[in-house]
């Protein structure tokens, strides 16, 4: 029985022990993923304890990206340069593996939903300094963005990134072209997302990367106002089979049936 586990908080509302155990079937693999509530102060506890009960390893959530981070023995290239890690790989000499699938969960979710989209010489708009924002940046410098302005109740600065206040965010909309929430602000259980879109242009497109709710406040004003919008689901899903491949030892692919259940 190969073990996996997902850790964060909160917890309970994540999808990812239906995604790894609907794969787990469909390939007919003996193992088990499941959700561990784990609060700040318990993270490297719990960690061990994973690590001594025979884990191959585990994805971290909300807020322990950036903590995980600096306890992994080891980390990709990917996790080095965002500073943030989502899987954990727990090799047999008992080290840990960081590793940040968050980079290719984005772009392929965002490539999937709107493919004749690019993001060449676009103008991004970004919400939240967490661990997932690192690695939201990553992808969009990756990609050839031409700038990214970024807001965030406290200020924050990263390399290539304007930070903005609130209202001066808001105001300058008007030259967006792809505008991202990253924080966990609309998710079921959290406060709400509180943004003025009223000069945000018609082209724009609207990702959240919360999942639930599938559609949040967010995402539903955009779409009144004509915007095309981007969900959460396909970015957890994406991200979650590279972490699956590492520890089960095959590539699942994603389907319609899955989609369906976890949307359902």
């Amino acid at each position: 029985m190969i073990k996996s586990a997902v850790i964060g908080d909160p917890i309970s509302h994540s999808l990812s022990p239906k995604i790894h155990n609907f794969f787990l079937q469909k390939l007919k693999i003996a193992g088990s993923y499941e959700a561990i509530l784990v609060q700040k102060n318990e993270l490297s506890e719990v960690v061990w304890n994973l690590v001594n009960q025979g884990f191959a390893g585990f994805n971290v959530t909300i807020p322990h990206k950036e903590k995980i981070f600096e306890i992994c023995d080891e980390l990709d290239e990917t996790a080095q340069l965002t500073g943030a890690v989502n899987t954990v790989v727990i090799t047999p000499e008992k080290k840990l593996r960081g590793l940040n699938s968050d980079v290719f969960g984005f772009l392929q979710n965002l490539k999937n939903s709107q493919p004749n989209f690019d993001l060449f010489e676009k103008n991004i708009f970004v919400i939240g300094a967490g661990g997932a924002a690192r690695a939201v940046f990553y992808g969009l410098l990756k990609s050839g963005v031409k700038k990214i302005y970024l807001t965030n109740r406290t200020e924050k600065n990263f390399a290539d990134v304007e930070f903005l206040g609130r209202k001066n965010f808001e105001q300058k909309l008007a030259e967006c072209d792809l505008l991202v929430n990253t924080t966990s602000l609309g998710m079921i259980g959290q406060e709400p997302l509180e943004l003025d879109l009223s000069a945000l242009k018609k082209s724009a497109i609207v990702y959240d990367i919360v999942y639930k709710p599938l559609k949040t406040e967010l995402l539903k004003s955009a779409e009144m106002r004509g915007n095309k919008i981007v969900t959460g689901i396909g970015m957890l899903v994406e991200q979650a089979l590279v972490g699956f491949e590492a520890w089960f030892g095959k590539k699942p692919e994603p389907s319609e049936e899955l989609m369906k259940r976890l949307i359902g």
